[in-house]
């Protein structure tokens, strides 16, 4: 029996009706419930995510990236096997291990190189995107059309995590605690060895971690440092890296983003402002924010209604 075939009990009961930020630290569920049913799955002022929330399995359809990757779907979309020789996948019951087939070779390409030129036992893999792509009911904006991926900062342990590890493993924190620099007790060479495969790659157009991480890249990467531009700093990416491509070839609905300045993004004016009391610190406002509505599927590219009404692709 094949692993995708073994999955498909999981996957009916892959997701968790939650509203907390599913980051790389936060723990699933070893018993996951399915979402009930809607009330009225037509009325136009749902959110969207409430109805891709409850698609378990990709859209039978060929393999496109429609719209943006903070509004949009994905037709066709691949599987991350959750084990390989390199990797493992982890926080199962989220269900967003699905992405653009390029991503998912892209990731494991990834782990074999943190082998190869890391020492690194493999990857843990973290969030790629929900079945059909779509915004997710928690924890991210963007992850949306298949190419954006969170890996993990921690290496992967030399040993097949049982479900309970997967499940309520915490990732290890890469940041000190005045948020100024890197943790030199768990931030290792072999750091900037595998953010540098991942930059390498000519389809990744943005890497996003933390700003004392790119920081410590910048005075740590030797020789060339080329791939230091699409290193790009930004808020919550303390525990791991996030990964986007371009739009790859064949979506021509795929809507991607302008391309990044030229330059390494080393120089003091570039960092200045992560390190900013201000944001580092934050002050809370004295006044609570408003939610915003959710996004609604009339809100989105008009192909992701056909890709939500879609029959459910064979496994």
């Amino acid at each position: 029996m094949t692993s995708r075939l073994r999955l498909i009990p999981l996957l009916i009961s892959a997701l968790l009706a939650c509203t907390i930020s599913a980051r790389a630290q936060d723990k699933g569920s070893l018993n996951p419930q399915p979402l009930p049913p809607l009330a009225n799955p037509n009325d136009p002022t749902i959110g969207a995510k409430q109805l891709f929330a409850r698609k378990v399995l990709p859209a039978a359809m060929p393999t496109q990236s429609i719209g943006g990757y903070t509004k949009g779907c994905l037709a066709g979309a691949a599987q991350m096997p959750l084990n390989g020789d390199t990797w493992q996948v982890m926080r199962l019951s989220r269900n967003r291990y699905w992405g653009h087939p390029a991503m998912i070779a892209l990731l494991k390409r990834l782990a074999a190189n943190a082998h190869r030129d890391a020492g690194w036992p493999g990857i843990l893999v973290g969030d790629i995107g929900q079945p059909r792509g779509g915004p997710a009911l928690s924890g991210h904006a963007s992850h949306q059309i298949g190419l954006d991926a969170d890996v993990w900062l921690t290496p992967m342990p030399d040993r097949k995590l049982s479900r309970e590890d997967r499940e309520e493993m915490s990732a290890v924190m890469m940041v000190r605690d005045d948020r100024l620099d890197i943790d030199p007790h768990v931030f290792t060479p072999g750091h900037v060895l595998v953010l540098r495969d991942a930059a390498r790659e000519p389809a990744v157009q943005r890497i996003f971690v933390n700003p004392a991480i790119k920081k410590a890249l910048c005075r740590e990467a030797k020789g060339d440092r080329g791939w230091l531009a699409k290193i790009r700093p930004w808020w919550g990416h303390d525990y791991h890296f996030h990964i986007r491509m371009r739009c790859p070839s064949g979506s021509p609905a795929c809507e991607g983003q302008k391309q990044q300045a030229e330059g390494e993004g080393c120089k003091p004016s570039d960092l200045a402002f992560w390190f900013k009391d201000s944001v580092l610190h934050p002050k809370p406002p004295p006044k609570p924010p408003k939610p915003r509505p959710p996004m609604t599927l009339a809100q989105m590219p008009a192909a992701c209604k056909t890709v939500l009404n879609a029959a459910d692709a064979k496994q």
